[in-house]
């Protein structure tokens, strides 16, 4: 794997684990009770974005890292891959 490649799998990669983090932990203005004046009920009160972009970040690290060890250790092989989601027979 070229060096482009595993960060254009890394920067997907990151991509992904984003949107599956960013709703833990949030919490509406409706559900905590307090109102900001000319906002929607439904806005985040405290997103913690910043915990969450460093949880993405070691989150996405650590996936890529061990698929990456798998397949360069041909543990895992897209013939594998294609098999599992049943492309090849």
């Amino acid at each position: 794997m070229s060096v482009t490649t595993g960060i254009a799998i890394y920067f997907v990669l990151w991509w992904v684990v984003l949107f599956l983090t960013l709703p833990f932990g949030v919490r509406s203005q409706h559900e905590d009770g307090t109102f900001a004046e000319g906002t929607d009920p439904g806005a985040p009160v405290l997103a913690k974005l910043w915990w969450k972009l460093l949880a993405t970040t070691v989150l996405s690290a650590i996936l890529f890292t061990l698929f990456t060890w798998l397949f360069l250790t041909r543990r895992l092989t897209l013939d594998d891959l294609a098999s599992l989601w049943g492309l090849l027979k």
